[in-house]
């Protein structure tokens, strides 16, 4: 916003402040839960005109004119709406427009994303998408440019690289509040200069720099890290790891979202050992849409709070007020005051949360359990739905485990395998006594041996690696495939026959990618990502219902089992 169009604004709202034009909309009558001075105060109006407040205090009768939409509170809490601190859409599979549809009956109002995942398959282009799309929502989203493509240097090949030439041009687009996760935390402490540059474009730029500390070690190697920049950080789970990042300056963002719960430890430093609440925020990191759609999204995270010692009002403040000042967008949100965004909470229960309206940007967007906005789809462009590049038709023979020339006549062989940690993402290193059948390995249903394989979809090179893997307990002949596949998503398939390997990832590259289930040859379920190999632009609700079909190992919808030819 310019100069005029600003004091255009502000000249605006003191005049409605003041009764000399009347509001817009006035909520009359409620419980203002105050996190900038940590009190709630009964009998509160708000007046709004256009996207912002004009005036909240005790009587707002004075803003009322013959065309004001007045909206009785009846004694309910109104609080600001919660910002979700650090977040990736794409692990919702989910497009930013479909994000925010399923969000804002939950109370979000704004989001920091970092598209890290559409980084990896379409680099630059794909970040600006992601703000173009963020800038016509009905709520606040903001973006962080991803930092780390790849994010393990020299051991992935994602479909494009990030460097800092393209941080600092992201740096000067609007929508962007800063670098995301910094993930080569043994760069940054290293010293690399990749990693420092794009955190110095960052810092002249006058914007935040996200953090990722994954390791237990507080010793010299963090010390090193917080020195080289990072601001904040999501990836301790230990009440020790909170205390030391606020310790040392940075922000401790504590987790709970599909995978990750870790509010109930990072709260303890603030209910044991009484450190200062304000420097610790919320957020969910990953959210599914299964999660959004059946339990909720960062107010699930506020609830954790709650339940684990957190006053309701400082919980709220950990998500709106201390998100807004970290990421310095307080004139704009995370509070309820004058010239701030009329992002407000008509709440029915402070400790439950539970949720009677939304208002977002001064418009009334839920209520009666109904979403009152219209967000129309997004216009993707076609190279967005053209991100599964194979030279042909996958074959069964792409699919061999070929062992070396040297031992190809031995009758049997150590093998190196993957050995799968339900519901963890580190693996085992496994090996298996395994017979060699014409020169391959093949798979052993009893022991639990599956086949692997990493089709690479980015450049369309056809090149195929093939490993074993343990742990998926499949006892038929079937295999799985995805192109969702952390953090470069080349398509991924897991099986226990080559032929259903093949038709998997035939039937992937056919539908643009996505998550796919074969059972003797034929495709069983099927959920199409067509962005990016990605996401879908499905509401939340449609693409939760085939996921849990493609769980059941169903097909996915009404869509009837097809065949997909192999070759």
């Amino acid at each position: 916003m310019n100069a005029p169009a600003h004091a255009a604004l502000t000249r605006n709202l003191v005049d409605v402040a003041m009764g000399r034009q009347p509001a817009d909309l006035v909520i009359r009558d409620g419980r203002w839960v105050c996190v900038q001075s940590g009190e709630i105060i009964p009998h509160t109006d708000i007046a709004i005109s256009g996207e912002r407040i004009a005036y909240i205090g005790p009587d707002a009768n004075h803003t009322v004119g013959p065309s004001t939409q007045v909206v009785e509170a009846g004694g309910r809490f109104l609080a600001p709406g919660l910002l979700d601190a650090h977040m990736h859409v794409e692990s919702g599979m989910l497009t930013v427009t479909e994000f925010v549809r399923a969000v804002i009956p939950h109370g979000t109002t704004g989001m920091f994303i970092d598209p890290h995942e559409i980084a990896n398959v379409f680099g630059l282009k794909g970040v600006r998408l992601m703000v173009d799309e963020a800038a016509v929502q009905p709520i606040h989203v903001w973006v962080q440019m991803p930092s780390c493509v790849p994010s393990a240097p020299g051991l992935e090949s994602p479909g494009a690289s990030v460097g800092p030439a393209d941080v600092a041009e992201a740096m000067q687009w609007p929508g962007i509040i800063g670098l995301g996760e910094m993930m080569n935390f043994p760069g940054v402490f290293s010293g690399d200069e990749k990693m420092h540059a794009e955190m110095a474009e960052t810092a002249v730029a006058g914007k935040v720099i996200g953090g990722h500390y994954a390791s237990p070690d507080l010793g010299l190697p963090f010390h090193g890290y917080v020195a080289g920049g990072p601001q904040d950080d999501h990836e301790g789970t230990r009440m020790e790891d909170a205390a030391a990042r606020v310790r040392q300056g940075m922000k401790a963002m504590l987790r709970f979202g599909s995978a990750w719960h870790d509010v109930a430890e990072g709260v303890r430093p603030i209910t044991e050992l009484g450190l200062d609440s304000r420097n610790f925020l919320l957020c969910t990191d990953d959210s599914h849409s299964q999660t959004l759609v059946h339990e909720g999204h960062v107010n699930r995270a506020v609830k954790q709070a709650i339940q684990h010692g957190i006053p309701p009002l400082t919980a709220i403040q950990m998500t709106t007020l201390n998100t807004a000042e970290y990421f310095g967008v307080s004139r704009d949100v995370g509070l309820l005051a004058p010239g701030r965004y009329a992002d407000v909470l008509l709440l029915d229960d402070l400790e439950k949360l539970t949720i009677a309206a939304v208002f977002a940007r001064g418009k009334l967007a839920f209520e009666g359990g109904h979403l009152l906005l219209d967000l129309p789809a997004y216009p993707y462009p076609s190279w967005a739905k053209n991100s599964v590049h194979l030279p042909r038709p996958l074959q069964p023979s792409d699919f061999r485990l070929e062992v070396p020339v040297s031992l190809a006549n031995e009758p049997r062989l150590i093998a190196n395998v993957i050995g799968i940690i339900e519901n963890q993402a580190p693996t085992q290193h496994l090996r298996f006594d395994m017979p060699v059948n014409n020169g391959d390995l093949r798979p052993d249903l009893e022991r639990d041996l599956a086949k692997i394989a990493l089709v690479e979809r980015h450049a369309g090179t056809g090149r195929v690696q093939v490993g074993l893997v343990h742990g998926f307990g499949l006892t038929q002949s079937c295999a799985i495939a995805s192109t969702v596949a952390h953090d470069s998503h080349h398509l991924l398939v897991v099986g226990t026959s080559e032929h259903d390997m093949a038709v998997a990832a035939n039937a992937l590259a056919a539908a643009g990618g996505g998550q796919v289930v074969v059972r003797q040859g034929q495709v069983i379920g099927l959920v199409e990502l067509p962005i990016a190999g990605l996401m879908s632009n499905e509401p939340a609700e449609c693409l939760t219902n085939r996921r849990r079909l493609l769980h059941r190992k169903r097909p996915a919808s009404c869509r009837d089992s097809v065949s997909v030819a192999v070759g």
